[in-house]
């Protein structure tokens, strides 16, 4: 998942979802639905017709009364009154309208209008008077519409006042339910094309004979309600948008599918289309998938279903502005002859953590070359290129001047890394073919660990070695500056760990962690120290990371959990519960013997699990994620309890949260140092402790170095804190004796 959404189409995924979200992509909807209906235009359903009232220059409820009498005439299927009643103004003439509204028995209905789109209580409708109504049923219309206020669905039924009425379109179709609980217009019907006639003429000269008769008639006026945008067209009356949904729900079905299935399908398109190594077939498949975006939502329409468009076409609009970027970007970094990128393309980029730069140089490059016709130049560099790949697991190799090519790896230990490049030296035993030319060729390495450098220096020193080690006839040169000079401390580190355990030099230090709620030491954090006897104190990061490339990381790991379990117990011993946290190297979390080591040393110990707090770190350089994931759920199962520590920086973000059942977040130092003066680091950190407490876990907060840090963590409703302004890190005997002053005191002072 890291690694799709740092791809191309991950990141025009999440930016077009972000557009969604907050709102920018319904312009792209309306565009398209416009475009659609304007493309998909058709006449009116000749069932309904329209007879309206707005020619009468002082309608009487008479008029109403000797209007509904010769429509009745005429034998209509049903009839709705949609036009303003002036009742009260004449007595005889609401009478009149009354029996003639009475004469239809069942087959009139009045409607009733919002006054307002997107509302739908009961203050937005005027319902006509009970003395004309009568027993005749009511249907309402009321729609929802988009930002520019044009129609785009409308519930099957609306409650008022405990009592429900179907909506005009439904009335019309005679389709009171479907799928979902609401219904979206047939788009394509012409709004100019409904058949409307004069109700002053139809009065003053009668109909043309059958023209009403078994049809649907709307008696209508204008005003009833404010008019309403429509797709394809200006604003229009809402009478148009009534005839529209009950079309759509003459179809089998009608249903919003949303975006999310036409996304999918985009994505996953993509996703397969970018796969194809030939440009010239990628690009007509890419410009049918365009198509089918624009194409399949007006397809679907037409059957019901509707699905919106606007997300995935602002999607392939970001990736293909991605993508052209990317490629004009490519056409001046990469050569002009193997079309591969070169070194500065390599030395332009900031090196992720835990990288090493390796450089080959090819024996003889130049001459291979001069033997070749120019336009073969390029394919020897592009053969070279993919052996390396292949034998490094390498994406992106890059092609330099000389024959040198360069890539960056997962950093090993160096003993693995050297055999490593042994093995890939192994690859070109066998000769290349370019063309009809045959070469034999020999390969050198340079090699960069210098972690903390800039690129361009680790990339220089890379090249640097390289050529030496072509100079000098060796396979593989090292070029560190200090790691170089600590190659021998580093091939021994096994022995000087086993030393520095079994004499005192490294130790356990434990680092005081508070509880708010409770307002005492709840806890502590143990961590590793190692006082060499020459080279002075340790930096931990120095030597952890170093135990880690040599493979020695198990022993202090260990080491340090048994030592944990020690003061654990003690501390527990003498007081209220006290949790102890120990940090999980991520070189282990994958090992197939972690749970089953973990358990016999807890149930050898006699200690409860759950005082022990497993904090659980970087992990990208895990290469079996399932298993470490497993392991991290078991070892949780058996009560140990289970910490994102530096969480959100590196891997530890919301991944960790979907990934790993988890009891608490570790905030990271460096959000919490900026607590008091960026407002988006106070921000970050008060939606991450809403986050963790909505999922059941509890937040630690590390780095406090002052007390108004400390209160307002406290008002924010962080759980624990932990940091100097609460203690350093202490030797256990130290730490014990401030503990329990602590305990007498009833606090540590904070």
């Amino acid at each position: 998942m890291r690694h799709f959404l740092r791809s191309t189409i991950g990141i025009s995924l999440l930016i077009s979802l972000t557009l969604w979200a907050a709102g920018l992509s319904d312009a792209v909807g309306h565009m398209y639905w416009n475009v659609v209906a304007k493309w998909t235009r058709r006449p009116a359903p000749e069932s309904v017709i329209l007879v309206s009232v707005d020619d009468f220059a002082d309608l009487q409820t008479r008029d109403e009364a000797n209007l509904l009498t010769q429509i009745r005439k005429q034998m209509p299927r049903n009839v709705f009154f949609d036009a303003r009643i002036p009742v009260g103004i004449n007595g005889t003439g609401d009478a009149e309208l009354a029996r003639a509204v009475s004469s239809f028995g069942k087959d009139i209905a009045f409607v009733v209008r919002a006054q307002k789109p997107d509302r739908f209580d009961a203050s937005m409708f005027k319902f006509p008077s009970k003395t004309i109504v009568g027993n005749a049923p009511i249907v309402l219309s009321a729609w929802n519409s988009n930002f520019l206020y044009t129609v785009e669905s409308a519930p099957y039924f609306i409650e008022l006042n405990g009592r429900k009425y179907p909506t005009f379109s439904t009335a019309l179709a005679g389709q009171y339910a479907g799928a979902q609980s609401v219904y979206y217009p047939d788009i394509s019907v012409g709004s100019d094309s409904i058949i409307k006639i004069s109700g002053r003429s139809l009065l003053e000269r009668g109909a043309a004979l059958g023209i009403l008769t078994g049809r649907t008639v709307v008696v209508t006026s204008s005003g009833q309600a404010p008019l309403v945008g429509y797709f394809g067209t200006e604003m229009v009356q809402p009478i148009a948008a009534d005839i529209a949904g009950a079309e759509a729900l003459r179809k089998p079905i009608s249903m919003n599918l949303t975006f999310l299935p036409l996304l999918a399908l985009v994505v996953g398109a993509i996703s397969a289309v970018s796969r194809i190594g030939r440009q010239r077939v990628k690009l007509p498949l890419y410009a049918a998938i365009v198509v089918a975006t624009w194409c399949v939502p007006a397809i679907l329409r037409k059957f019901g279903f509707v699905a919106y468009p606007d997300v995935p076409l602002l999607m392939l609009a970001i990736y293909g502005s991605i993508r052209l970027w990317q490629k004009r970007t490519r056409r001046i970094q990469h050569t002009s002859l193997s079309g591969l990128p070169n070194l500065v393309a390599l030395s332009s980029q900031p090196l992720p953590v835990g990288r090493d730069v390796i450089v080959a140089v090819v024996a003889r490059y130049e001459e291979m070359l001069a033997t070749l016709p120019r336009d073969l130049h390029g394919e020897c560099a592009r053969q070279i290129a993919r052996r390396l790949s292949v034998g490094s697991g390498a994406n992106d190799i890059y092609h330099g001047e000389g024959g040198h090519f360069a890539w960056t790896e997962e950093a090993r230990p160096l003993e693995m890394q050297l055999n490593h490049l042994e093995g890939l030296r192994a690859l070109f035993s066998a000769p290349l073919q370019i063309g009809t030319h045959t070469f034999d060729t020999n390969i050198h390495f340079g090699l960069d660990r210098n972690e903390g450098l800039d690129a361009v220096t680790r990339v220089n020193s890379a090249l640097a070695s390289a050529n030496e080690a072509l100079g000098n006839g060796r396979s593989i040169e090292l070029f560190e500056s200090h790691r170089l000079a600590e190659a021998p401390w580093e091939l021994s580190l096994h022995a000087r760990i086993e030393e520095g355990l079994r004499n005192g030099e490294i130790w356990l230090a434990f680092q005081l962690q508070f509880d708010f709620a409770e307002n005492r030491v709840s806890g502590a954090e143990a961590l590793i120290r190692w006082n060499h006897p020459t080279r002075g104190p340790i930096a931990p990061d120095a030597f952890i990371l170093q135990a880690e490339r040599a493979g020695r990381i198990d022993t202090l790991t260990y080491w340090v959990l048994e030592e944990a379990i020690t003061a654990a117990l003690a501390l527990n011993a003498t007081g209220p519960r006290f949790q102890m946290s120990i940090n999980l190297s991520a070189q282990m979390v994958d090992k197939a013997d972690l749970v089953t080591n973990f358990a016999e040393i807890v149930r050898r110990r006699g200690i409860d699990p759950s005082l022990l707090t497993v904090e659980v770190t970087e992990t990208s350089s895990v290469r079996n994620r399932p298993a470490a994931c497993h392991n991290l759920t078991q070892l949780r199962a058996m009560g140990f309890r289970l910490s994102i520590d530096d969480f959100g920086t590196g891997e530890a973000s919301l991944a960790y949260l979907a990934d790993l059942p988890s009891d608490e977040l570790k905030l990271d130092r460096r959000f919490v140092s900026r607590l008091l003066t960026s407002d988006r680091d106070r921000a970050i950190i008060t939606n991450t402790i809403a986050l963790a407490h909505d999922l059941g876990q509890s937040v630690v907060a590390e780095g406090i170095e002052d007390a108004a840090t400390f209160s307002m963590l406290r008002e924010l409703g962080c759980d624990h804190a932990q940091g100097y302004y609460l203690g350093r890190p202490q030797p256990f005997a130290v730490f014990v004796q401030e503990y329990e002053e602590s305990r007498r005191r009833g606090m540590m002072a904070v």
